[in-house]
C-alpha cells in the first residue's frame, strides 16, 4: 500500500505541474489534500483513511474517514463554509488515491455552447465506452481476480450500447423538462441554466461508478425536481449529493454524511432519520458528559479537602487522584457543540394602503414574433400577501416578478404600483454586484455610507451569520452560501415593503434557510416566492399560484398536494 500511495503522490505532483499555465492552478494551489487508500484496490467500495483538506490555509478536514459503498446514496450536509463543495472537488479531481477503475462524474458546470444538439451532447459517451472496453480487455487477462469487476464493466457497456442509447437519452432529457423540439436544439441557443440541465442529463446517462452532485436542483423547476428525485432513488452505484432541500434528501438518500468540526460522521437512513438519530445521540452524550463532570467535581473537592488530612483520608484522596487521571487518559466525553443558530431580520417597513400592486388585463410577450407568456391576467397584492409561484420552466415565473418590479413593461394592460412602494428582488445573479476583492464589511460600508462605525456594520453583517475573519477577508475566499448571506444583508438593509424572492435557497444550508423562513414570517411586508424548495414554500406561503398556459391560477391545496399531483403526472407519463 505504501508503494501505491507513493506512486499516487508522484502522479498528483505531475497533475499540479500540468496546470501551471491555466486558471485551474489558482484553485488547486489553494487546496491541499492528503489521504491513504484503506480498501482493496479492486473493491467495489472506497475507503480513504486520514483524509485531510486545507483550503486557503484553513483546515476543513483533519484525519477524517471517507467511506463510500456501492449502492448507497449519500447526502453530504453541513453549515455553509464547512467545505462540502471543496470536498466534492477533491474527490472529483482525484486528489486522493481513488482506484482508477472508479469513473467519477462531478457535475460542476454547464455543457459548452456549440452546434451540437442537446440529444447529441447527452449521447456523446464514446470516451467512456472506449475506456470501459480497454478496462474489459485488461480484466480478461486477470482471470478470476477480475471476474466481478468484468461483469460490472459488461453491464455498463450494455447500458451504453447505441441501440438503446437514444431512447434512454431522450427519456432523461424529457424528465428534465426538454420537449422533443428542444432536444434537437443546438446547445448554443440555450441559457446557462438549460445547459446545466444537459450536463446533468449526461451524468445520469453515463451512470458513473461515483456520481457527485452539488445542488443539482438549483436550475430545476418543481416538476423536474420531482422527476429527478424518482430517478436518483433508483441509482445503483455510489451517489454523493450536496443539497439544501430536506424534502429532496428524504426522497433520495440512504445515508447522511455530516461534515462538522473537521470530521465526517455517518448516519443510516434519510435526512429525517439523521435528525432523529443525532438528537438521540447528542442527548445520551450530554447525559454522559454531565455524569463525568459531576464525578470529576466531587473527586476534586474530596482531594482538595482531604489530600493533606489523616493518613487514611490522604490515601483515599490519592486513590481518587489515580481514578481521575485514568478517566482523563481514557478520554472524556466531549460536550455537545450545537450548530450555530442564525437570526435573519428584515427591517420594519411601515404600512401602505392596499392594493400596493394592481395588475389589470395584463398581457406580455418579449417580442412581436415571440409567443405570449401571459394573456389578460388580473390580480392584486398587498403587504399581507404571501404567495408562492409554481409551474414549469418557461411558464414565466421570473418574468412575472420582473413585471411586478417594473423591470419589464406589459405588452397590454397595466401593472400599477403604490407611489411609495419599495420593492427588492432577490435573484441568483445578485452575487454579481459583490466586489470579490473587497471584504463584506468594506462592501457594505461602501453601499451604506450612513453607517460610520465599523462595529455597527459588524453587528449588522453578524446577524446574517458572517463573523470574525469572514467579515474582513476578501469575499472571493467565501463560499457561495456565505456570499448569499452578504447579499441578503445588503437587500434587507434597504427596508423594502415587498420582497420578490427568485430561488433564494440556492447555495444556502438548511439552517440558513430556516432562518430565512423565520425572517419572512416575521416580516411585516409582502412576499412573492419562486422556489424549488418544497419545505420553504410550505413554511412561508399562504397561497400557491400556478403559472401555466399564459395565465396565473390559484391552487386550491397546499404545496404538498401540488407535489403529489406532479408525481401522478410523472407516473402517468412513464406508463
Amino acid at each position: 500500500m505504501g508503494l501505491q500511495y507513493t506512486m499516487w503522490i508522484q502522479l498528483y505532483s505531475t497533475r499540479l505541474l500540468a496546470h501551471v499555465e491555466n486558471d485551474e492552478t489558482v484553485e488547486v494551489s489553494s487546496r491541499a489534500c492528503t489521504g491513504v487508500l484503506g480498501s482493496h484496490p479492486m473493491s467495489k467500495d472506497v475507503k480513504i483513511d486520514n483524509f485531510s483538506i486545507t483550503f486557503h490555509g484553513v483546515e476543513l478536514l483533519t484525519d477524517a474517514k471517507l467511506e463510500l459503498n456501492t449502492g448507497r446514496k449519500y447526502g453530504l450536509i453541513g453549515l455553509n463554509g464547512c467545505g462540502k463543495s471543496t470536498m466534492l472537488t477533491a474527490i472529483g479531481k482525484r486528489e486522493i488515491p481513488i482506484p482508477e477503475h472508479f469513473d467519477i462524474f462531478h457535475l460542476t458546470s454547464e455543457i459548452e455552447a456549440s452546434d451540437k444538439t442537446a440529444l447529441q451532447c447527452v449521447m456523446e459517451v464514446d470516451k467512456e465506452r472506449h475506456r470501459l472496453e480497454e478496462e474489459a480487455e485488461e480484466l480478461s487477462k486477470m482471470g478470476d481476480e477480475g471476474h466481478d469487476r468484468l461483469t460490472e464493466v459488461f453491464e455498463r457497456l450494455e447500458e451504453l450500447d447505441a441501440a438503446h442509447a437514444e431512447v434512454r437519452a431522450a427519456e432523461i432529457l424529457h424528465g428534465l423538462g426538454f420537449t422533443g423540439a428542444m432536444q434537437q436544439t443546438q446547445t448554443k441557443d440555450f441559457s446557462g441554466g438549460w445547459r446545466m440541465r444537459i450536463s446533468l442529463a449526461r451524468a445520469l446517462f453515463v451512470r458513473p461508478t461515483i456520481l457527485l452532485l452539488d445542488e443539482p436542483t438549483n436550475h430545476l423547476d418543481l416538476d423536474a425536481c420531482v422527476w429527478l428525485e424518482q430517478e436518483l432513488k433508483e441509482y445503483k452505484r455510489i451517489l454523493v449529493i450536496v443539497s439544501h432541500s430536506q424534502d429532496f434528501l428524504n426522497g433520495v438518500c440512504t445515508n447522511i454524511i455530516h461534515m462538522a468540526l473537521k470530521k465526517l460522521t455517518y448516519y443510516g437512513g434519510n435526512y429525517d432519520s439523521y435528525v432523529k438519530t443525532r438528537e438521540e445521540l447528542e442527548e445520551n452524550q450530554m447525559k454522559q458528559y454531565n455524569r463525568e463532570q459531576d464525578q470529576i467535581k466531587h473527586m476534586k473537592e474530596y482531594i482538595a479537602r482531604f489530600g493533606h488530612g489523616s493518613a487514611k483520608l490522604a490515601r483515599q484522596a490519592q486513590s481518587k487522584e489515580k481514578v481521575l487521571a485514568k478517566m482523563k487518559a481514557n478520554g472524556l466525553t466531549d460536550k455537545v457543540v450545537k450548530d450555530k443558530v442564525l437570526t435573519f431580520y428584515f427591517n420594519d417597513c411601515g404600512t401602505l394602503a392596499p392594493p400596493v400592486v394592481q395588475v389589470q388585463h395584463m398581457s406580455f410577450q418579449y417580442a412581436p414574433d415571440k409567443p405570449l407568456i401571459y394573456k389578460n391576467v388580473e390580480f392584486g397584492l398587498d403587504l399581507e400577501s404571501r404567495v408562492a409561484l409554481v409551474g414549469p420552466n418557461g411558464a414565466g415565473k421570473s418574468t412575472l416578478l420582473k413585471l411586478i418590479e417594473g423591470l419589464l413593461s406589459p405588452t397590454e394592460g397595466i401593472v400599477r404600483r403604490h407611489s411609495h412602494l419599495k420593492i427588492c428582488r432577490y435573484h441568483q445573479h445578485l452575487q454579481d454586484i459583490l466586489e470579490l476583492d473587497m471584504s463584506a464589511m468594506k462592501f457594505m460600508m461602501k453601499c451604506f455610507p450612513e453607517i460610520k462605525e465599523q462595529e455597527d456594520m459588524r453587528r449588522i453583517i453578524g446577524r446574517y451569520g458572517l463573523t470574525g475573519k469572514q467579515q474582513i477577508c476578501p469575499m472571493r475566499n467565501l463560499s457561495d452560501g456565505q456570499r448569499c448571506r452578504v447579499v441578503f444583508a445588503w437587500l434587507a438593509f434597504q427596508t423594502p415593503h415587498m420582497l420578490l424572492l427568485d430561488e433564494p435557497t440556492n447555495h444556502l444550508d438548511m439552517e440558513t434557510i430556516d432562518a430565512l423562513a423565520d425572517a419572512i414570517n416575521d416580516f411585516d411586508g409582502g412576499m412573492i416566492l419562486v422556489s424549488h424548495d418544497f419545505r420553504l414554500i410550505n413554511q412561508v406561503a399562504k397561497e400557491i399560484w400556478v403559472c401555466e398556459r399564459q395565465t396565473v391560477t390559484p391552487w386550491k391545496g397546499d404545496i404538498l398536494s401540488y407535489k403529489e399531483e406532479l408525481r401522478r403526472k410523472i407516473a402517468k407519463a412513464n406508463k
